[in-house]
């Protein structure tokens, strides 16, 4: 009888709660670190992509503003009597050019060159202030020149880096083809300082009927690989090729 209710006590007896043993714990613990890892690398992958996107997008918009300033300043070439007005030299490329902004303010020299700036090499541009006498164009002239070459503190301070660039070049388009601007075939007219007195001479002879830009840009940057760029006088009618 004794063992009877005994029995039924325990039968009566309310069970215990069962919870989460150490390993179970453990195990969860881990796998939500998984879960938090995986989230993690898939958020920073999404922010180096639209870094990347945004290092891109900015490059290609400074790559086109400069192309546009170069060809802008070819398109304002000045023609000079006896005056070389386009120069290149193998480092830098030099041009005279007349002021689109204000044309009574006299005559621009700018320059265009490839320099290495604090351990890159860069595409550059440099701009004189405006000109008034032959004498003062005179002296900007030989300043781009300088800049382009071996330029101090002074020249630097009127130069404006463009982009990164591993190499380019230059070609004049002259007689039905393109060739290298340091060629016998590009230096026939004779020119003279333009501090000399101006002459009645066609200068449309010593200017080439276009010039091509050929653009090598660094890998690893926003933008890279070769790019080149025709510009054709615009008093030539029909595109070269």
């Amino acid at each position: 009888m004794a063992a009877r209710h005994a029995a039924s006590r325990r039968w009566l007896r309310p069970g215990r709660a069962r919870g989460f043993t150490l390993i179970e714990l453990l195990v969860a613990l881990a796998a939500m670190a998984l879960m938090a890892g995986l989230s993690w690398r898939g958020l920073d992958g999404m922010t180096r992509a639209q870094a990347r996107i945004e290092q891109r997008a900015d490059a290609v918009l400074t790559l086109q503003a400069g192309l546009t300033q170069w060809s802008a300043d070819l398109d304002a070439l000045a023609q000079l009597p006896r005056t070389p007005t386009l120069d290149w030299d193998g480092r830098g490329l030099r041009i005279v050019r007349r002021s689109t902004v204000r044309p009574g303010d006299g005559l621009l020299v700018v320059a265009w060159s490839r320099r290495n700036v604090n351990g890159t090499d860069q595409w550059l541009r440099w701009q004189s202030p405006p000109q008034l006498s032959r004498a003062a164009l005179q002296t900007a002239w030989e300043r781009a020149a300088q800049w382009a070459q071996n330029p101090g503190d002074a020249e630097k301070r009127d130069e404006v880096l463009i982009t990164p660039l591993a190499q380019w070049q230059i070609f004049y388009f002259r007689g039905n083809a393109w060739t290298n601007p340091l060629s016998s075939d590009n230096a026939t007219v004779p020119v003279t300082p333009i501090r000399s007195p101006p002459q009645p001479v066609d200068t449309d002879l010593a200017l080439p009927d276009g010039v091509r830009l050929v653009l090598t840009l660094p890998a690893g940057e926003g933008i890279q690989g070769t790019l080149t760029r025709d510009w054709v006088r615009p008093a030539l009618a029909g595109p070269k090729s």
